[in-house]
């Protein structure tokens, strides 16, 4: 079979093929959230504070290390879980307590959680604890907020930028 037939014969499979993903590239529809209902999305990776405090280590101490694992302070890896609660309108949505994550807990906890609600203005509170602090929380926010149906309202930490970030 020549290399013309091939090509002729093989332009309805590839027609077909495309006419087919093409197709599913619009059906069927993803709802991402109720039309008549509001999301909070809560999206926190946090590294919290370590289980020990880290230590300073003399110069003589540093100079007993191999050349490639002198440091000025020794830490300990393990760190401490993530403790989080979303409250809307006086009620509790969301109290988590995260896990670091990685082999030995060094790694930042995650939080990923969404929840639907009426639409209209509602009083979000989020606290957020990342020390061993026994009461109270590290980092609090407290504001009113018009959550519009069909839309997302995300919650999210950036410590670098203060805490807890609402948009």
């Amino acid at each position: 079979m020549n290399s013309l037939t091939r090509g002729l014969l093989q332009l309805p499979a590839y027609a077909v093929f495309a006419i087919s993903v093409g197709y599913l590239s619009f059906w069927p529809r993803y709802q991402y959230a109720a039309p008549d209902r509001a999301v909070v999305k809560v999206s926190v990776s946090h590294a919290t504070k370590h289980i020990k405090p880290c230590v300073l280590l003399t110069p003589q101490q540093i100079a007993e290390l191999p050349p490639n694992m002198r440091r000025k302070e020794s830490c300990e890896r393990k760190r401490l879980p993530l403790t989080m609660e979303v409250e809307i309108d006086g009620d509790i949505m969301l109290r988590v307590q995260a896990e670091p994550s990685g082999l030995w807990g060094d790694g930042p906890a995650s939080v990923y959680q969404r929840f639907e609600v009426e639409p209209g203005i509602h009083l979000v509170t989020t606290r957020l604890r990342d020390t061993d602090r026994a009461d109270g929380w590290d980092y609090s926010r407290t504001d009113e907020h018009m959550l519009h149906q069909g839309r997302y309202f995300t919650v999210t930490f950036k410590a670098e930028t203060g805490g807890l970030v609402y948009r």
